[in-house]
């Protein structure tokens, strides 16, 4: 299947994708702020430079991209492969995909706790709120490595 632009009209829709400050992440931020909750943006030390950072609580939160992160939810259209380009997308998108699942795999080797927000679960943010909360609260409740709450 063709592209449905031109080729000029991509290239300036491609060059307004930023890769932070997005919308759906300035949701969960605002959401996070007015909630009392303080965090850090963009740790460059930790893997994938996580999108926001609760560093004594060592909790990362990513808020990606459906189409650049390939989200596998099947009722999510955002996360369908281009038609064309096969040849470019293909690789492009799986590395992305690998890379997400090293840098994941990475913060929770070292202790950290992990949670992806999905462009289009932020539609919705009651729920998305919900999720944040909970999460939020159960990593609080866990216990810290080495404590004595930890051993038994």
């Amino acid at each position: 299947m063709a592209d449905k632009i031109n080729s000029s009209r991509r290239s300036l829709n491609m060059a307004r994708i930023r890769a932070k400050d997005t919308l759906p992440e300035m949701k969960v931020r605002r959401f996070l702020h007015a909630s009392g909750f303080r965090y850090r943006l963009h740790r460059k030390d930790l893997p994938g430079k996580p999108d926001i950072v609760f560093g004594p609580r060592k909790i990362a939160i990513f808020v990606h991209g459906c189409f650049w992160h390939q989200h596998s939810d099947p009722s999510c259209l955002d996360g369908r492969r281009p038609q064309s380009k096969l040849d470019y997308w293909g690789p492009k998108l799986d590395r992305n995909v690998e890379r997400d699942a090293e840098n994941q795999a990475s913060l929770i080797a070292q202790g950290w706790q992990v949670l992806t927000i999905w462009e289009c679960e932020t539609k919705d943010m009651s729920r998305v709120e919900q999720t944040l909360v909970s999460f939020l609260q159960q990593s609080a409740r866990r216990p810290k490595e080495g404590s004595a709450q930890g051993e038994g």
